[in-house]
């Protein structure tokens, strides 16, 4: 510190991509002052991100930054994201939107969902989905911006984008730039240890790059978390053993586009379907013990809805998560920290998860191990909960069609999903967090659409009477529909 003032700490991001980009964007935009941010990259090495479908959480982020929209959604080829279909996964045949927001409104305290159990165990309502404006938004095609009234629930809802991943670096990275992040070209081939922490990179050109603090960007090689500083690995794979995927974009087709994400439930594993403006990005996601490469190519292809773009690409991983994700002065974030899969799109949501702690707990030139700490428990929560809710979308099934099915319908799972399971199953509460991902309304989603069906409600519930209840239920429906049907189509949203 040099006359009351903090000297400005080095930050050496190593990698590109949409995790190195987003992070050196991120410490640029909103620590201008308390940091200088190098980023080293190698044209050579390519990206994992194929199609991208996001959560909303990535309009705060551009926001922040004072990004406009627009221009993010014309550089990526971006289209407007209400939720995610799920097709199959329950019992084959069944179908249910995960979307973005509320089911209808709170009453006396009391969760909605609660009230519509009461009257579905009577007949008397509609589909849950018929009280989400994102819902019915996305089954008609259409899309505006939400209401700014989060009490009212025929505009309430939120949204997010499908975008091209391969485009969304080079834009972060032009943004960047112009801000003052010093961009490096080319390969690390190694990293000086110094105790417990990394005192610099070497180059394959013999540069030395040193700084204070290092952000893990280098993807699942983990090049300094996981190869230098050695942080073990936890594995996740015998509750989520889906290992490979093959992707591949197609042709669109004709009509309106999408405002969703679809995940089809496949005999070894699923699908993904993310509907781009020009095209649509495909995969198959799926475990190696239960298919074979080239049947999982296969069967992604017997799929599509157009003419193949490009070769089918193959992709390996491994879910799980270092044991930390900060040590000593080594930050990991993206894949370099862990990988789940993108079931529920939360690749780029870890990436900005990190960012923000990273943030929140930003060091001096010496770091501190409350800081570490603080990021760790918070990155750990976060993977943990994603964890959980991916695995139900596995273990709540009655398919036992496949082998692949059989076991994850059976297999054991952990015990705070298992105490989740348990509360739903009896009240049908749910367990409630302040802040982060996957909150009341995204646990009713899944529930629900996968036929977990509690026993009971809220006793709360019993209290209005059943016809002024149907008549206020019925007219909330009615007033979903209609203003959905006032929505214009989401070609026309996009300017198409």
């Amino acid at each position: 510190m040099k006359n009351g003032e903090r000297r400005k700490v080095r930050v050496v991001v190593v990698g590109g991509g949409t995790a190195g980009w987003m992070t050196a964007a991120g410490l640029v935009g909103l620590l201008p002052a308390a940091c200088d941010v190098t980023l080293i990259e190698s044209e050579a090495i390519g990206i994992v991100g194929v199609g991208e479908a996001t959560l909303p959480h990535l309009r705060l982020y551009l926001e922040r930054l004072g990004i406009d929209e627009r221009a993010f959604m014309a550089a990526t080829d971006a289209t407007y994201k209400l939720g995610i279909e799920f097709r199959d996964f329950g019992r084959i045949g069944d179908r249910y939107i995960h979307p973005f927001g509320t089911y209808g409104r709170p009453l006396a305290g009391v969760a909605f969902h609660h009230y519509w159990l009461r009257r579905d165990r009577a007949g008397a309502v509609p589909p849950i989905g018929a009280f989400s404006a994102g819902v019915v938004a996305a089954e008609r095609r259409r899309f505006e911006r939400p209401g700014s009234d989060p009490g009212d629930p025929t505009t309430s809802f939120g949204y997010a984008y499908q975008f091209d991943a391969t485009r969304f670096a080079p834009f972060l990275r032009d943004w960047a730039e112009a801000r003052g992040v010093t961009r490096i070209e080319g390969r690390i081939v190694r990293a000086d240890r110094h105790g417990d922490s990394v005192a610099a990179v070497e180059m394959d050109d013999g540069r030395r790059i040193g700084g204070d603090l290092f952000v893990d960007c280098s993807g699942f090689r983990s090049l300094l978390l996981g190869e230098t500083l050695a942080e073990p690995w936890e594995d996740w794979s015998h509750w989520l053993p889906c290992d490979r995927a093959v992707a591949v974009p197609c042709a669109s087709p004709p009509g309106t586009i999408e405002p969703y994400t679809r995940a089809t439930a496949m005999p070894a594993g699923w699908r993904w379907r993310i509907p781009l403006r020009h095209r649509v990005g495909n995969g198959y996601v799926y475990t190696s013990a239960y298919c074979s490469d080239d049947e999982a190519t296969a069967a992604l292809l017997a799929g599509l809805d157009g003419e193949p773009l490009a070769d089918p690409r193959p992709l390996r991983f491994g879910a799980g998560r270092r044991r930390r994700s900060w040590a000593g002065n080594v930050v990991a974030v993206g894949l370099a920290s862990g990988f789940l899969e993108p079931l529920e799109s939360t690749s780029i949501y870890l990436v900005q998860a990190a960012i923000t702690s990273l943030i929140e707990h930003f060091p001096d030139t010496r770091v501190a191990q409350a800081d570490r700490d603080g990021f760790n428990t918070a990155i750990d929560a976060e993977y943990d909960r994603i964890r959980d809710f991916l695995i139900l979308h596995y273990h709540a099934t009655d398919r036992a069609d496949s082998p692949f099915w059989n076991h994850v319908r059976t297999m054991t799972i952990p015990d705070t999903l298992a105490d989740k399971l348990a509360l739903w199953r009896g009240s049908a509460q749910v367990a409630r967090y302040g802040h982060g991902l996957f909150l009341e309304p995204s646990w009713v989603a899944v529930y629900l659409g996968q036929r977990v069906v509690p026993t009971g409600w809220d006793p709360r519930a019993d209290q209005p009477d059943a016809a002024g209840l149907d008549r206020a239920l019925g007219s909330l429906a009615q007033a979903i529909a209609d203003r959905v049907r006032a929505m214009p189509g989401h070609d026309a949203a996009l300017g198409l």
